[in-house]
């Protein structure tokens, strides 16, 4: 960050834990930040989610709170909240609009997820009314890149591929099995575009209405498997198991706000997954 000029502060897990107020209360009281932004959360993929349906509400709604509160009454000049495509209804109108929050059910396997990302959502705007802080919230799509978790059942989509796709090269498999029916779109921001969005809404945005942040593009699971299969360099044949869970049909989000507001993502996709999965080997090799 010495290109803005400022000091970041960052403090990791086993230091911090975001779901102990005291402990979060004591970091804020020491550290003052002016600006926050809360990227922190407990995320996985479909699996993960449905799984630990009562850990992912608690730990996110538990680090909301305390993260926002914390820098309510410390003092903080701004904050970021970082939502999730997950708060908008399972089968809202394409592409999702920041306005679709809480116009319709959500999908059942990620809704505890869900209602805690919507909880802060909500913690934002009610402090930014009653309080008058400047307190903003974003909705990234899925992203992935450097730091991904590769975790073989709780890892989202693009780093559970890249693993697989690598161990079944290495392995010399015939067949590389990709979870659901391969028919879902999704729609992937590599991470350091993402960095790149918040830096400049946090300089030039400041308003209740949410931001939609993501590509504005997206691909189907069955063509993302052999975007990762190629960037790998996995040459055997992809199948698809229908017994696992598809999640959502499609999560496009609608970016004209953000491009109204001066950004545009700009790392395309196959570039995108092959500094994913560059970022994947050398992170295996220090292990």
């Amino acid at each position: 960050m010495s290109s803005e000029g400022v000091e970041l502060l960052t403090v990791a897990h086993r230091e911090l834990d975001l779901r102990d107020q005291a402990a979060v209360f004591a970091w804020f009281a020491r550290a003052k930040p002016q600006v926050v932004v809360l990227a922190a959360a407990k995320v996985g993929g479909i699996v993960a989610n449905n799984t630990l349906r009562a850990e992912f509400i608690y730990d996110n709604i538990a680090i909301a709170i305390n993260v926002i509160h914390a820098a309510h009454v410390n003092g903080a000049e701004k904050l970021m909240f970082l939502g999730s495509s997950c708060i908008y209804p399972k089968l809202a109108p394409q592409p999702l609009r920041e306005n679709a929050m809480l116009t319709g059910p959500l999908e059942q396997t990620n809704e505890p997820y869900a209602i805690a990302k919507i909880a802060g959502i909500k913690m934002v705007e009610a402090y930014r009314s009653q309080y008058g802080a400047d307190f903003i919230n974003v909705m990234p799509t899925n992203l992935y890149g450097p730091g991904d978790n590769y975790h073989p059942e709780y890892s989202h989509v693009v780093a559970a591929l890249i693993r697989r796709f690598h161990e079944a090269k290495l392995a010399d498999a015939p067949e590389v099995v990709v979870w659901g029916t391969g028919t879902p779109r999704r729609e992937f921001l590599y991470v350091d575009d993402m960095a790149d969005a918040c830096v400049h809404l946090m300089k030039t945005y400041s308003d209740t209405a949410l931001v939609n942040i993501g590509t504005g593009e997206d691909i189907t699971i069955a063509d993302f498997a052999r975007v990762v299969a190629a960037v790998v360099g996995f040459k055997g044949s992809i199948s698809f198991d229908r017994s696992r869970p598809d999640g959502t049909p499609r999560k496009l989000l609608d970016v004209s706000r953000l491009m109204e507001l001066g950004w545009r993502a700009t790392t395309p996709l196959e570039v995108g997954v092959g500094l994913a999965y560059q970022a994947f080997l050398r992170e295996a090799a220090t292990q």
